[in-house]
């Protein structure tokens, strides 16, 4: 029977947050921590690309949910219920960090001498932009879009779930008609766009590059799952794939350094080209067993990979504040035991609030607003138990179970 959720894709989910998370935090960590700094720097340089990974994640665990139900026809209804439920999954804690954020650029407005810089943006247009997720699909760049910086890859993620209903549809019908093989050659290919694009321009960040990020990398996952989805395997060839995963990840780490130490001269970003690594290394954790999928599935990470959502739009609110502190109070991190314990505790701060919106936002809310949704009634053409399309990962077809509860950011 497939399992309801790959809990090695649910752990690798806080992989990826921590990784923008450091990203983000670099100053203070060569401040408080630079030896720490320094040693990874090469990694902790290209946290953005923790987003990509994102991306790739979201198109493969909808996918995983949806396809049977989704993608033998069009139904107004299920595509309606679908985007109910997206919308319960990311909107509660969008809502509360995006009006944390802008009750904080007022507060700066009226307390101390320093305030935000994005104090020109509290407008009414903006507001609703960002209250409908739609802020950055009317910028090409995504600095500034959100008062909740990490804001603007839910609004990258709306659009892509907005064409979801169209793009299951496709990938049902490419699934139902190729091979595994293919599939996989096929969303290994939908994810280059990203990377030609930043090996013809030598930068990671130009105008627009967002959308094709976005869309084509959610695409690569989606036809990723379809794959994995048609796959049985023996016992033999999933531990083959856990070990797999293990040199993925070493050769992306290993890649890193490597152009640390020898930048291709005419790409600045060259550090962005081990996206290409990211759709072999979902691949192998989901189909993997034993080491690191092994690893990435115990309790605890994927407990953290649950709360990595909360974490992702949270921390960036801790780290503006901090930020703001240090220009009231001339405050200065000290690569002392003092200056370690306060990073320590900044980031503590933002994974308690990660646990806090998890368990008294993030989940109640969207408990409540899934029950606001009535079941669709076989008519409305989603799939039911009783008729999947696609293989499973292993086990017999008939085996197949609607997956209830696997993840995406």
């Amino acid at each position: 029977m497939r399992p309801t959720e790959i809990r090695a894709l649910s752990g690798l989910r806080i992989v990826a947050a921590v990784w923008v998370v450091l990203f983000h935090f670099r100053p203070l960590l060569e401040q408080a921590a630079p030896g720490f700094r320094s040693a990874l720097a090469p990694v902790l340089d290209c946290g953005a690309q923790g987003v990509d990974l994102f991306f790739i994640l979201s198109g493969f665990v909808l996918t995983y949910n949806y396809l049977d139900r989704m993608g033998e026809r069009w139904s107004w209804r299920s595509t309606v219920h679908f985007l109910w439920l997206r919308l319960a999954r990311v909107w509660p804690v969008y809502l509360v960090t995006m009006h944390l954020a802008a009750l904080w650029i007022i507060f700066t407005l009226h307390i101390g001498r320093v305030p935000s810089e994005a104090a020109d943006s509290l407008t009414a247009m903006n507001y609703l932009k960002q209250f409908l997720m739609i802020q950055l699909w009317f910028q090409p760049f995504f600095d500034g879009s959100s008062w909740d910086g990490p804001a603007w890859s839910i609004s990258a993620e709306w659009l892509a779930y907005l064409l979801f209903g169209g793009l299951v549809l496709i990938v049902f019908r490419i699934a139902r008609s190729t091979r595994a093989r293919s599939l996989v050659l096929l969303a290994v290919a939908a994810a280059m766009p990203p990377i030609l694009l930043l090996m013809s321009t030598g930068q990671f960040y130009t105008p627009w590059s967002w959308l094709p990020r976005i869309v084509m990398q959610f695409t690569a996952g989606a036809l990723l799952c379809a794959a994995v989805c048609k796959l049985q395997l023996s016992e033999r060839v999933r531990r083959g794939a856990g070990y797999a995963a293990v040199a993925l990840a070493a050769a992306i780490v290993g890649i890193l350094y490597l152009l640390d130490a020898y930048p291709l001269a005419k790409i600045p970003d060259s550090s962005g080209l081990v996206d290409v690594l990211f759709v072999p290394l979902v691949l192998t954790l989901a189909i993997g067993a034993g080491a690191l999928p092994g690893l990435l599935g115990i309790r605890p990470m994927v407990y953290l990979g649950h709360i990595s959502f909360s974490l992702y739009m949270v921390h960036e609110l801790v780290h503006t504040t901090w930020n703001w502190m240090v220009d009231q109070f001339q405050l200065r991190l000290l690569a002392d035991v003092n200056g370690k314990l306060t990073l320590l505790v900044i980031i503590g701060v933002a994974f308690v609030g990660a646990v806090l919106l998890y368990h008294f936002v993030e989940e109640p809310a969207r408990r409540w607003m899934r029950a606001m949704m009535k079941p669709s009634s076989p008519s409305s053409g989603a799939r039911t138990e009783s008729a999947p399309k696609l293989a499973p990962i292993h086990g017999p077809r008939e085996e197949r179970t609607k997956a209830l509860s696997a993840r995406a950011v």
